[in-house]
């Protein structure tokens, strides 16, 4: 959930941006219950994109805007998986357009996947100051039910980071993947899933492509 690059005053309305979606995760994470969790998620996203004046919809859309679109809520698609270390150590450089580039070092691979969705999948490390988690992924439903350029699961900078479980495992739950900013207006560049993060299996859950049914 990112917010609009700042200008002026608009540092105020992306730090409340920022604040919000840091502060919705944080309930998802102390919910005992993933799917009630997600539908209070899926509120706020509705409620921020239609109203908050850092939207990422164009002013024609915002305006005609009721909800996103989403897969039902599949509890088999909540993983907890391990994290071992990635093949490579090659960093990635993204083009973001007017903000520069994004350099992405890998973080770790994922464990725990692979006998559901056929694939496992890169986690990065936004390098830079402070640093984030990041996991984009496309799959078998990428650019026929949900956006071409791939999905977000986490991207603990922006506050999306749906935590780890009592095990030390990380929390991959699918319900939560959601568009890039990118998806919803050509105002936007965004990182996109490398072609090494696609899953082959399609992934019936989490948000869609707006106007696909």
């Amino acid at each position: 959930m990112d917010a609009l690059a700042p200008t002026g005053m608009g540092y105020h309305g992306v730090a409340d941006w920022r604040r919000r979606v840091f502060e919705l995760y944080g309930r998802i994470r102390a919910s005992a219950q993933p799917q009630d969790a997600w539908e209070q998620w899926r509120e706020a996203r509705d409620e921020m994109l239609r109203t908050h004046e850092q939207s990422p919809l164009d002013d024609d859309d915002r305006a005609a805007f009721e909800a996103l679109e989403f897969y039902d809520y599949d509890p088999g698609l909540r993983f907890i998986v391990e994290v071992v270390a990635s093949a490579s150590e090659e960093k990635l450089n993204m083009d973001l357009g007017a903000d520069g580039t994004a350099e992405l070092a890998p973080a770790g691979r994922t464990q725990g996947l692979a006998d559901a969705l056929g694939g496992e999948l890169n986690l990065y490390w936004i390098t830079g100051y402070g640093g984030g988690l990041f996991l984009p992924f496309a799959d078998a439903t990428s650019g026929i039910e949900t956006y071409g350029g791939g999905r977000y699961v986490l991207d603990t900078i922006k506050g999306a980071d749906l935590g780890c479980a009592d095990n030390g495992g990380l929390v991959i739950d699918f319900n939560f993947a959601y568009n890039p900013s990118c998806s919803y207006s050509s105002r936007w560049v965004c990182p996109l899933a490398p072609s090494d993060n696609t899953l082959p299996q399609p992934v019936h859950a989490g948000e869609r492509t707006l106007g696909r049914h």
